[in-house]
């Protein structure tokens, strides 16, 4: 039988409609190809190799599509219905069989297909594992550690004396042009580790070792993110990665090791805080927390944070640390130097350094670390800082308390 009208124009749209949808992505790739996750513009031999094996299973897939395309409007055009008296014409054999030969050829070629596209996969997955032999012994160790709703970074490596090993949150700071060994573990539920720019994907499995590798070929600032859901606040599970050279590396290294600053208090009664808000605004909860600088110079701004605020208030900031205590932040979260020794929240000794908070969610600026304290709730849903927190423990904050504790936790460099 003939195709009807219908299908052969059925069969037409569906081309334009492709073409336009093609045409589409094509003019807007720019949006997709270039954004702070993308999986396109790499900038590492792990993120480089899994972009080859992206790009091979697009070409073999294009050119079945074209293929199988090419025949069907061959035989959608060639077999059409001319006019009303050929829709109805059956074949002459209407019992008819298939070819054996195509039915083989097609056969064997899905066949190649699969193994053209499973070779390099293959060859991937453990690629991704596993640090290259030539390059094992000049990769960086670090450990890192999923929780509901942030990541903990051990340094096995930097040794503290007295304490420890160096540990950070949210933001992995690591050596460029250098390979570094990532040990991923979790604490509660299934997290995976993502870093688009630089390798990814890969569980993080309660009860079970599993690692990855990555390498920035050259300083930069890089996004990632939890990708396996994890709970109310996994949309905002983030993290960066900052990629130095290894002089400024082995800087902040030397930085990070240090106890918190002591900022001396002067004789200044503690007013008003210096800091950039002069009361509270009200945010909505799904309020962006970053500004366009991270757009355009990441790595300039993160570096920025790295150095004290010439108008910091000591007075005000003394005022911070005593309710950093009365407000039993110390139970939860760890400032070598000072008082905290809590060992399952963010580290927070060197806290202002960092680019972030709340996860990675917001920028680490006075306003934004205003808003966290105060409605932490509102910003990440379920967190528990919140929950094990603010709520057993009836903590109840105003205006003038955030804009200590704000201005302790800035000078905490």
């Amino acid at each position: 039988m003939r195709p009807s009208k219908s299908l052969t124009t059925l069969a037409r749209w569906s081309s334009a409609v492709s073409a336009l949808a093609g045409l589409t992505l094509l003019s807007g790739c720019k949006f997709w190809l270039d954004g702070h996750q993308s999986t396109i513009e790499v900038a590492g031999p792990v993120a480089a190799d899994q972009r080859h094996i992206f790009y091979v299973t697009c070409w073999v897939t294009l050119v079945i599509f074209v293929i199988v395309g090419a025949v069907l409007a061959y035989a959608t055009w060639k077999f059409r219905a001319r006019n009303a008296e050929e829709e109805n014409i059956l074949p002459a054999n209407q019992e008819s069989h298939g070819n054996p030969l195509i039915e083989v050829g097609l056969i064997a070629a899905s066949t190649l297909a699969l193994v053209i596209i499973a070779f390099p996969t293959v060859r991937g997955i453990w690629y991704t594992y596993e640090v290259p032999a030539a390059e094992r012994d000049n990769a960086y160790e670090v450990t890192a550690t999923g929780f509901q709703w942030w990541f903990k970074f051990e340094y096995p490596n930097e040794q503290i004396e007295n304490v420890g090993h160096l540990i950070t949150a949210n933001e992995l700071v690591i050596p460029a042009g250098r390979p570094v060994h990532i040990n991923l573990r979790t604490t509660d539920v299934i997290h995976s580790f993502w870093v688009p720019k630089l390798a990814g994907k890969v569980d993080m499995i309660p009860n079970r070792g599993n690692s990855l590798w990555l390498q920035a070929d050259q300083p930069g600032y890089f996004w990632g993110q939890c990708a396996e859901y994890c709970g109310d606040s996994h949309a905002v599970m983030r993290f960066r990665v900052i990629a130095l050279e290894q002089r400024e590396f082995d800087e902040w290294v030397e930085q990070q090791k240090k106890p918190a600053r002591v900022v001396a208090a002067d004789t200044a009664q503690a007013g008003e805080a210096r800091a950039q808000f002069a009361s509270l605004k009200e945010w909505r909860r799904n309020a962006p927390g970053y500004t366009d600088k991270y757009d355009v110079a990441p790595l300039d701004a993160w570096r920025q944070h790295q150095h004290p605020d010439a108008n910091e208030d000591p007075a005000l900031i003394a005022q911070g640390r005593k309710l950093f205590q009365e407000k039993t932040c110390v139970a939860c979260h760890t400032v070598r130097g000072h008082e905290g020794v809590g060992i399952g929240y963010p580290d927070l000794t060197h806290v202002a350094s960092r680019t972030t908070i709340a996860g990675g969610l917001l920028e680490n600026n006075p306003e934004q670390l205003a808003r966290w304290l105060h409605h932490p709730d509102e910003v990440k849903p379920g967190n528990k800082m919140y929950v094990a927190g603010y709520v057993p423990n009836e903590i109840k904050l105003s205006d003038a308390d955030v804009h200590a504790l704000v201005a302790y936790l800035e000078s905490l460099k």
